[in-house]
């Protein structure tokens, strides 16, 4: 193989190599620079997407790894630089598609866009949220996730996106674009990642006090500006209620499925009916209810029903009588496994799949699965010749 062949080959095989944030060739992201090889040296040149890029060891190794690959290759010498404001400009204008600070996710769009919504606080429906998440990326689906519950917010936690010291690591930011940490397989965005403890301590803050137009614009920014790529299915963990970002929701995605969270008792059934009615007061449809916190079997065969029974048909019930079918998805008992699990950091649909908890999660997420993408009215990604 002459020289010039050999960088040939050296450049196909140092191209491959995936940015693990943006989950993309780095020779499709204009990453790779020069490449010679000399008396069996491979020289490669590579530039990040910003100083201090988190992933920048990951894709040295990976780079020097897929050089030393290529025959004839005896040992790789790599030079690792950056970017400059214009190719980083260059880069997020082709990652948005051309389209400069578009959402991407509204009408028209082929990604399968849920939103969890419940009608009051404590039924679970966070921990449903990252469950089935989980449960989807499993499937190899692309599945993002964005903490909407912006003064609830807790998924970062369960899904174990907590630095030894507390804090949530913040997403990296390539000019005005923002890349979500992956946990689970999962593209996770939430405020938690953002603030910070007024003595400059990573953990997080804990309290937002925000009143509606900045909740709107926060909901807005994420949905804008977080880049997820492309996408099967983006979940939204909403806040409980029909408060202001349930509206804002409803404006930016008129096109979202709506999968309503309660527990059997009537006090919690009786207002998550709301929360299916308000969703679909904005256009948005009502896919489906999941029951949390249903009666748990016990070793000795007696069933405790902590919290009553009947909530959940009841909600489907209601929410089918005032408009198209709404099945209740599944019963999710009460477990103690989910709920460690949860402030573990890891899914149970993953941890302990035979769990009765996580089998539930697990056929709600093979119904959202299964269920068709409609197509009708949305533009494909292709055009006749």
């Amino acid at each position: 193989m002459t020289g010039a062949s050999l960088a040939d080959a050296v450049r196909a095989a140092v191209g491959a190599v995936s940015d693990p944030e943006l989950r993309r060739p780095i020779g499709e992201l204009d990453m790779v620079r020069d490449i010679s090889v000399d008396a069996g040296v491979a020289h490669v040149a590579i530039a990040l997407t910003i100083v201090g890029c988190p992933a920048a060891d990951r894709i040295a190794a990976d780079v020097t790894v897929a050089a030393a690959s290529v025959p004839g290759v005896a040992d790789v010498a790599l030079e690792v630089g950056v970017m400059t404001p214009a190719e980083r400009h260059a880069l997020t204008e082709r990652l948005r598609g051309g389209r400069s600070r578009e959402m991407p996710f509204g009408p028209g769009t082929l990604t399968r866009v849920i939103a969890v919504t419940s009608g009051k606080g404590g039924v679970g429906k966070s921990t449903v949220t990252a469950n089935l998440a989980a449960a989807l990326a499993a499937r190899g689906l692309a599945v993002g996730l964005i903490d909407a519950d912006v003064h609830g917010f807790s998924i970062p936690g369960q899904l174990g996106l907590v630095d030894p010291d507390g804090g949530v690591p913040q997403p990296t930011r390539v000019d005005d674009l923002m890349l979500p940490p992956v946990a689970h397989g999962v593209k996770v965005i939430s405020i938690g990642m953002f603030l910070r403890r007024a003595d400059g301590d990573a953990a997080p803050l804990g309290a937002v006090a925000w009143r509606g137009p900045m909740l709107h614009r926060t909901v807005q920014q994420f949905l804008t500006d977080v880049y997820f790529g492309d996408l099967d299915v983006l979940l939204l963990d909403m806040p409980p209620g029909t408060g202001d970002v349930a509206i804002s929701v409803g404006q930016l995605l008129p096109n979202a499925e709506v999968l309503v969270v309660t527990t059997p008792q009537t006090a919690a059934s009786d207002v998550a009916v709301r929360s299916g009615l308000v969703a679909r007061q904005t256009g948005q449809k009502v896919i489906g209810v999941v029951e949390n916190m249903a009666a748990m079997a016990l070793p000795d065969g007696t069933v405790l029903d902590l919290f009553g029974a009947g909530g959940g048909a009841a909600v489907a019930a209601a929410l089918s009588a005032s408009g198209d079918d709404v099945p209740l998805l599944a019963s999710v008992p009460l477990s103690p496994v989910l709920r460690g699990d949860a402030d573990a950091g890891i899914p149970a649909v993953l941890a302990h799949p035979d769990d009765p908890a996580a089998r539930a999660i697990t056929e709600v997420a093979d119904a959202v699965a299964r269920a068709p993408r409609g197509l009708a009215g949305r533009r494909l990604p292709f055009r006749p010749r």
